[in-house]
């Protein structure tokens, strides 16, 4: 499948406070690539990006889950949170978490939006 790019802001201006959830998993959605791509664009832009895995979406932040596109959300400019109540109801210690995901709870998410960052949801 190929990414599709996305443009974001121009260099040397002031970037936003973004906060991307996902809560589909890579597996049920054919599309969650493209808003990890996204979530990536924004965070190479400047935008201070935060992504919280929600639901199903926590699934792709397992140690050994094969999802290529959300291991180079990892290494970009974004902050990953898994929202701690979806791994408890899946079982999904957080030692079993890929390196580079935080569990969170959805407080932080709340703390975010009402710190004015922009919210978009998958």
């Amino acid at each position: 499948m190929e990414s599709e790019s996305y443009s974001v802001g121009k260099e040397g201006t002031s970037m936003s406070k973004y906060v991307l959830m996902q809560s589909k998993s890579p597996w049920e959605s054919g599309d969650v690539a493209q808003f990890y791509g996204l979530a990536r664009e924004l965070g190479k832009a400047g935008g201070e990006v935060t992504f919280f895995v929600v639901q199903n979406g926590v699934m792709a932040a397992r140690t050994g889950a094969q999802d290529t596109a959300f291991d180079q959300l990892l290494g970009a400019n974004v902050r990953v949170l898994a929202d701690d109540f979806s791994l408890r109801e899946r079982g999904i210690e957080a030692a079993a978490l890929k390196r580079g995901v935080a569990p969170g709870p959805i407080d932080e998410v709340v703390d975010l939006l009402a710190a004015g960052a922009k919210a978009l949801w998958h």
